[in-house]
């Protein structure tokens, strides 16, 4: 059966990147049938809503969706329920794509980018295992209301059910016993009730299916500090929404640019995944043509390892990634000497 790759640009820079991939697919693998449709500030100025609910459907139906980036200035007053972040959670939560992966891996060619020391980030190469679907981005009660005294207040409640739990773990796991078998769980157990919970369900798991894998457990704090001191003693971190989002952006700054990596958002078994780079819209550089397409390609490539079982694809663009960086062809900056259509070509040529 043909395999069908989803295309949502998103605003800012995303239409740019997110074309700039799909020239490399139609070198990798040309015979997935691509299609598009809109989500984000592009889908609101459309349809009225971020994500419609036909879209959504749309993304079912499909072997894997490509994610641009959402969101800019121009929908900064919108109504907060219609903000073009809205459909990116309701695409997250509709495909219930509950393990989101992002790698920090130090290209050759950027590590004295890095605002670490060479010897610090040369060769690191570490995935983060994030909870994508539930804690406090999705707890209830939240609200912005007064209290009984007339005070003002702001709150959301982090809520994580044993089964949610075992699920992103299960797949941290299994990613574990593919690299060096090493998990490093962190939470906040020493003062949330949430995080003692998470802590207590991680380590039965272990103890009842965690064979192959040595398992630790780190306080998030004490994990922020420790990737700024030695990163490369991790392997897997397993983490909840939350920290995982916090953690994750400070590891990809470890590599010299946050604009050159790409995430993978993954459920069950036959659900597609999710695949988008981890920058920003980057609206002050929007149809410039200066974009780095680099973590949108690979993003692709994680789409192609993950869900569209084409490892060999998957290979030969990582590989044409490194080989154009190595060349010289570009920094890690979002904006830089090339155009977005130069890198492209550069990494074509290396394919």
């Amino acid at each position: 059966m043909t395999q069908t790759l989803l295309l949502l640009p998103g605003d800012g820079i995303g239409p740019e990147v997110i074309a700039a991939a799909q020239r490399i697919a139609r070198h990798v693998a040309p015979d997935v049938a691509i299609e598009e449709d809109l989500v984000g500030g592009a889908a609101v100025d459309a349809h009225g809503t971020p994500l419609s609910d036909e879209t959504l459907e749309r993304a079912r139906g499909c072997d894997a969706v490509l994610l641009g980036a959402v969101g800019g200035p121009k929908w900064a007053d919108v109504d907060r329920a219609n903000r073009p972040e809205a459909g990116l959670l309701k695409l997250r939560k509709g495909l219930d794509v509950y393990a989101n992966l992002r790698p920090a891996y130090c290209f050759e060619a950027l590590v004295d980018a890095s605002s670490l020391k060479r010897d610090r980030v040369e060769g690191l190469d570490l995935m983060i295992v994030r909870e994508l679907t539930s804690g406090v981005y999705f707890g209830e009660p939240r609200g912005i209301d007064t209290d009984e005294n007339g005070v003002r207040r702001g709150y959301e409640t982090s809520v994580y059910t044993a089964p949610e739990i075992e699920r992103v773990t299960r797949v941290a796991f299994e990613i574990a016993r593919g690299r060096s078998g090493r998990v490093c769980s962190v939470e906040k157990s020493n003062v949330m009730e949430s995080g003692h919970f998470w802590r207590q369900e991680v380590t039965a798991l272990h103890e009842a299916g965690g064979a192959g894998v040595e398992l630790t457990h780190m306080l998030a704090d004490a994990c922020a500090m420790e990737l700024v001191r030695n990163p490369k003693q991790f392997d897997v971190i397993l983490a909840s929404n939350l920290f995982g989002d916090m953690l994750s952006d400070e590891a990809a700054m470890l590599t010299g640019s946050i604009g050159m990596l790409p995430s993978a958002s993954l459920g069950a078994e036959g659900v597609p995944g999710l695949f988008e780079p981890v920058h920003g819209s980057a609206p002050d550089i929007a149809g410039q043509g200066i974009a780095n397409p680099c973590a949108a390609i690979l993003s692709l490539e994680m789409a192609l390892r993950w869900s569209l079982a084409r490892p060999d694809a998957a290979d030969r663009v990582m590989k044409a990634v490194a080989d154009a960086l190595k060349a010289g062809a570009r920094t890690g900056d979002l904006g830089g000497d090339l155009s977005t259509d130069e890198m492209t070509d550069a990494i074509i040529d290396c394919l």
